[in-house]
């Protein structure tokens, strides 16, 4: 019945979207409707927006939505006056390319940690030009909802300047008339135009109307602009190698270096018609000294997150406020490569070189072997494989460059090549060079059983140091390094905690398109080419080769009908005739089949039981002990810091003993010997098996055995076992207190009892600290006459049996005890205009507070990250109250965690409220965060 009310309010939800013409977004306090406070409508009331985070690219969707051209400005600080009632929505993050500002990633509807002097505010451009490209094209004006082309007889050079300003599109190059960018089919504006060419907006300049005019969609105004770019690079030896700097508002500023990579290099340098990245160059861990020299005042962006696709910087998402500082680190930096290979591929190609701002053909007769090699090492393309002259790859249509090139082939880029002038003067496009290179892998995978596993090595500048840290991929890169990370050769890492992989690419067979890796679309690897299986061909006993191949246990179902979509691969159609003992599907047999004419309609699938196995060892029953679980056929046991209550629950599901009593340490079922298996499991508690959970990431940290963990299922001999505790609340981790003392399930009594032993029974139970206790009167009759109290525990303790010996007594007292622990959640970041970078505070004892950096590494600030579900920590920022200093108490001081934790909770700290600490020592936290990228 719930899922069915789910259903449904889901299909409302879906119905109205479709159906829904209205648009819920509006700007207010300004001039138009197309400028001013940014205000939402949500269940039926209109909000404002938190400027936290708020960027152009916020400002696009908005502008879009309204149909109001392009972003002006993104505003802060109530620009537009403050606005009254809910804000309804904080720390917005847009890709740009959403049609509606609700499609948009925030903290959710009704979360934020502003007020209204923080609402954000947008101009839009309410002029466009269509037809051609964002700087040129046929002129509209927006008016009275409405665009309008423009009379060429109402428009001028000095109207020109102001549109051109508006779009940030650097000066006009020419007005035209004529209808040069074709006829449009709106309405006609007709009011003269009488800018002085100074103002910002077209909106300002005054009109008149002019009654000697009887335009026609024959002499439309078109206009083509410079299209300024918003970047530069300066300090290097040309424009296109120096530090970053970006314009808005007019004034030139440069942008942190924090998080700056690759992706964020890639758009500098296509915005800058470079070429491609040859580095992205920053320097934290110099403390703040900037490759090409300290910059302006004035730093635009902190923390850019570009995706690599965007036309321009400014698109790309940023952190923290625009002029907001760079604490330690210094200004970013670019090196593009000023030469390219066109008409081929990224590594082959007629080549080109950059030169006054110009791209060059290069005549064959001045460029030789030596040359390529410098060439080929620029592009990050391994060695040269052939140089090909008479324009083998097509004629050119640049210039010509005819200078002879005298590399010796050690320099890295070709500018640092001498060159000479050539009696090649009169050089055609018809000697245009080309040149192939190798296209080298820069990576590796070393020491595994195969080239598809092992060691993770990127190449890069050389070899030896480790050269990436907190990577970060959307899955879709070509390369590894076009991957965000911190910088090249920024990390805190050793060499014990060198990234490896597994790939399935030594595997025959793979299953896609399925909830996981051991379900799907069957696929078989032959003659380099990967190939759908008809459903005809293959059955239960070539299944259990499939899986155990990919090492997913045993087979569970095998579905035809394209049970998990059609593919479009070519299809296999000989008979699979597998005994069912192989090890991979190649040493199956195959014989003809008449199944020739097999459509995708008939693609066959596979569900396999998952890759692992479970068992509870060492315990008085199979229902207690020690968790061990099979990966790649070995046995390993689970670290404590990766697992709780909820992945207690499902295991005890799984195994049919019942429910989950108890987490327990080592001290329980001893330590194991083998492999330390150390996922972190994400379960909701629901699950029928373990392998449904998600897996949110795999331990960085060394695990011993002494932290084995251990669980005692209901069904077991133990689940009676003295100092057990359950909660008989609504929730998981509250409710009333129920202890197992002599045989018998009691209640507590709130009489002795305090936050020691309550922490004691949170921890116990795998849910998090307090939160509260207090006094209920008891709703179960079975319980009434048995109830215990006096336990007293010094804290510390795994599980209350660890206590003093409590006094069990008949029920006189009406107020027995309840407890809330805090379970997830119990923590958060803040200061930032995100919930995954800001200040670190922790709920405790009914208040939040803060986290002093003694001892605080990144180790520590991973497993918050973790527990906030925001990716890996990108930064440990150990700068005094970096996001601002806290208020109310500091919680905790001298935390010490592995790194491989699931939540804070599992670190070592001293007792809540002890320090030597002052808010000036507030611990920060920055997350790579769960949607960028």
């Amino acid at each position: 019945m719930m899922e069915n009310c789910r259903m449904l309010i889901f299909l409302c939800y879906i119905l109205k979207l479709i159906t829904s013409d209205s648009v819920n977004v509006r700007l207010v306090g300004g001039h138009s409707r197309c400028a001013g406070r940014v205000e939402v409508l949500h269940r039926g009331q209109w909000g404002t927006v938190c400027d936290d985070g708020w960027d152009l690219a916020d400002a696009a969707v908005v502008c879009r939505e309204l149909d109001c051209g392009e972003p002006v400005d993104a505003l802060r600080d109530a620009h537009f006056g403050q606005g009254s009632g809910t804000i309804w929505m904080s720390a917005v993050l847009c890709f740009g390319s959403e049609s509606t500002l609700v499609y948009c990633r925030s903290k959710g509807w009704g979360k934020h940690e502003c007020n209204h002097s923080k609402d954000a505010g947008v101009i839009c451009s309410e002029v466009r030009l269509v037809g051609d490209s964002h700087c040129s094209g046929r002129l509209e004006i927006l008016h009275n909802q409405t665009w309008m082309s423009v009379c060429a007889a109402a428009f001028d050079q000095q109207d020109a300047e102001v549109v051109c300003r508006e779009l940030d599109c650097g000066a006009p190059v020419q007005v035209l008339g004529a209808a040069a960018f074709g006829k449009g089919d709106t309405q006609m504006w007709t009011q003269e135009i009488q800018c002085r060419g100074n103002e910002s907006q077209i909106y300002v300049c005054p009109t008149s109307l002019p009654h000697k005019y009887n335009c026609s969609d024959d002499i439309v105004a078109g206009l083509v602009c410079a299209d300024r770019v918003n970047v530069r690079l300066v300090g290097g030896h040309s424009r296109c190698v120096g530090r970053v700097e970006v314009l808005h508002r007019g004034q030139w500023g440069t942008v942190c270096e924090a998080g700056w990579d690759m992706a964020d290099a890639a758009v500098v340098c296509r915005e800058l018609d470079c070429g491609e990245p040859v580095d992205a160059l920053a320097n934290a861990h110099l403390m703040g000294a900037a490759h090409f020299g300290p910059g302006l005042e004035t730093i635009w962006m902190n923390y850019v997150v570009c995706t690599g696709s965007e036309s321009t910087l400014k698109n790309c998402g940023s952190y923290g406020k625009v002029g907001q500082g760079c604490g330690p680190y210094g200004d970013a930096g670019v090196i593009c490569s000023e030469v390219q290979l066109v008409g081929g591929s990224r590594c082959s190609g007629r080549l080109e070189i950059l030169h006054n701002q110009t791209w060059m053909s290069v005549c064959d007769a001045v460029f030789d072997q030596q040359d390529a090699e410098v060439v080929c090492r620029e592009l990050d393309c391994g060695a040269p494989v052939q140089v090909l002259g008479a324009a083998a790859f097509g004629k050119g249509d640049a210039q010509m460059w005819t200078q002879e090139i005298q590399c010796r082939g050690n320099e890295s880029q070709i500018h640092l090549c001498p060159t000479l002038p050539s009696h090649e003067n009169n050089c055609l496009h018809d000697n245009d060079v080309g040149l192939m290179c190798a296209d080298r892998v820069n990576v590796r995978l070393v020491n595994g059983s195969s080239r598809c596993a092992g060691r993770v090595e990127v190449l890069h500048r050389g070899s030896g140091p480790i050269w990436m840290g907190m990577t970060f991929c959307t899955g879709s890169e070509s390369t590894l390094k076009n991957c965000g990370s911190y910088g090249w050769g920024i990390h805190t890492c050793n060499h014990s905690e060198d990234a490896g992989v597994n790939c399935s690419d030594h595997n025959y067979s793979r299953l896609i398109i399925g909830p996981h890796l051991c379900s799907g679309r069957l696929e078989i690897y032959y003659n380099q080419t990967w190939m759908s299986v008809c459903d005809a061909v293959f059955d239960q006993q070539d299944a259990e080769v499939v899986c155990r191949e990919l090492d997913c246990g045993a087979p569970v179902q095998v579905l035809g009908a394209a049970a998990f979509g059609k593919g479009d691969a070519q299809m296999w159609t000989q008979e699979i005739q597998c005994r069912g003992n192989e090890s991979r599907i190649h040493l199956c047999p195959i014989s003809p089949s008449n199944e020739n004419n097999c459509l995708h309609d008939n693609d066959v699938g596979v569900m396999c039981s998952g890759y692992t196995d479970l068992r509870l060892v060492n315990g008085s029953d199979s229902c207690s002990g020690r968790v061990e679980r099979q990966y790649f056929s070995k046995w390993g046991t689970v670290c404590d810091a990766c697992w709780d209550m909820r992945a207690a629950s499902v295991l005890c599901r799984q195994l049919n003993c019942g429910i989950a009593v108890s987490v327990v340490g080592s001290d329980w079922f001893g330590e194991g010997s083998a492999e330390i298996w150390a996922d972190v499991f994400d379960c909701d508690g629901n699950e029928t098996k373990l392998s449904e959970c998600s897996i949110s990431s795999w331990s960085r940290a060394e695990c011993s055995h002494s932290r084995d963990v251990g669980v005692i299922c209901s069904n077991s001999s133990l689940a009676l076992h003295d100092g057990l505790v359950r909660l008989s609340g609504e929730r998981q981790c509250e409710g009333e207190v129920e202890v197992f003392i002599h045989q018998v399930w009691r209640r507590v009594l709130l009489d002795s009892w305090s936050l020691t032993e309550s922490s004691v029974v949170c921890r116990q139970l795998g849910c998090g600290s307090v939160l509260n206790f207090y006094g209920s009167s008891s709703s179960s009759p079975e319980h009434s006459h048995e109830c215990v109290t006096g336990f007293q525990c010094s804290g510390s303790e795994a599980h209350l049996g660890n206590c003093s010996s409590p006094q069990t007594l008949n029920c006189s007292s009406t107020q027995q005890l309840s407890i809330t622990c805090i379970g997830r959640g119990s923590i958060r970041l803040v200061g930032s205009g995100g919930d995954c970078a800001g200040r670190l505070e922790v709920f405790h004892s009914g208040s939040w507070g803060t986290v002093c950096d003694d001892s605080w590494d990144i180790k520590d600030a991973h497993v918050v990250c973790r527990q906030l579900q925001c990716g890996v920590a990108l930064s440990n920022q150990q700068v005094p109250a970096w996001f601002g200093p806290g208020s109310g108490p500091i919680w905790l001081d001298e935390v010490e965690c592995e790194g491989n934790e699931t939540s804070l909770w599992s670190c070592s700290s001293p007792v809540w409220g002890k320090h030597d600490c002052q808010h000036k020592e507030d611990v920060g936290v920055v997350c790579s965060g769960k949607h960028i990228f």
